[in-house]
């Protein structure tokens, strides 16, 4: 199978090259290095005619939720102008199966009696990044609906694992700890400890991207989550506990941000019914991976 990777250099794009590669795809990348840059059509327009895939996993935008209240044009540019300029050029050239990735931040401020999150769960955004992901998310259904171009929509719940910036809670906090490991210091600044996430390790989620591009109904949106919640205050001392010396965490009001969404707990059913995919690496593995990759970055 021929495959398009938009930010093929990223976080989940890296592990989607090796894992689609290790099944026998042929896999072309690309990002903001090599573009085209997703707000330039006529780029888009000549990729897709040079490239003709099979496919199109679209995973390429602006990810970091925090940097989004700083500058909410650029990330709604990015996120929905971008991607509907992908599925015109789909369109354009050879009509390609589309898997376009958004979050489960569209979901946002949820009460518990609604939760586990399913794909029919309200959209109710707290940040301009969860709206710019809804505006994306529909683009991608209204490609379906009135243009007859195969999406398949997927709502990422928090996901992580080697290779993952420190503009993210996990690999931020194995940071800290394994700069402490180094310098026999014991404080580890944290912000809001409350907030509780549905975690998946990178490397389960793209095995469920894979299946869901072969498997998944068209214009159906698909949930990637495991079913189960942790704090971040649990995944801080889960973190805490694999160093090499005791530690402690420590509040630090600029590591808060503006608004969080309190919970977010999804239900993988519907992913689970129409894939077989089931999550295979435990969360413990995925932090001592995490934190083993902060010690060898930060080695002479």
């Amino acid at each position: 199978m021929k495959a398009l990777i938009t930010g093929a250099e990223g976080f989940v794009g890296r592990h989607l090259t090796d894992h689609l590669v290790s099944c026998g795809d042929s896999v072309v990348g690309v990002d903001l290095r090599t573009g085209p840059d997703l707000l330039d059509a006529d780029g888009l327009l000549g990729l897709l005619d040079q490239v003709r895939p099979e496919v199109v996993y679209h995973l390429a935008g602006w990810s970091d939720i925090g940097a989004s209240w700083a500058d909410p044009r650029r990330t709604f540019a990015v996120n929905a102008d971008g991607t509907l300029n992908l599925l015109q050029a789909c369109l354009a050239h050879g009509r390609p199966r589309v898997l376009a990735v958004s979050s489960a931040d569209v979901y946002g401020v949820v009460t518990p009696d609604e939760l586990p999150l399913t794909e029919h769960s309200p959209f109710r955004p707290v940040t301009p990044y969860a709206a710019s992901k809804i505006a994306a998310d529909q683009l991608a259904l209204q490609a379906w609906l009135g243009h007859g171009l195969e999406t398949i929509r997927v709502r990422a719940f928090n996901h992580l694992g080697p290779g993952q910036g420190l503009g993210f809670v996990a690999p931020a906090i194995a940071e800290r700890i394994a700069r402490n490991e180094r310098a026999g210091a014991t404080a580890v600044p944290v912000g809001n400890l409350t907030p509780r996430r549905d975690i998946t390790d990178v490397r389960d989620v793209v095995r469920a991207y894979r299946l869901l591009m072969q498997h998944g109904v068209p214009g159906e949106a698909y949930n990637v989550c495991t079913g189960r919640d942790l704090s971040i205050a649990e995944l801080a001392e889960r973190l805490l506990a694999l160093a090499t010396h005791p530690m402690e965490l420590v509040a630090d009001p600029d590591l808060q941000r503006p608004v969080e969404t309190p919970v977010l707990l999804g239900d993988p059913g519907l992913l689970r019914a129409t894939t077989g995919w089931q999550p295979e690496i435990s969360i413990e593995t995925t932090l001592a991976d995490v934190l083993d990759e902060r010690r060898r970055l930060l080695e002479p």
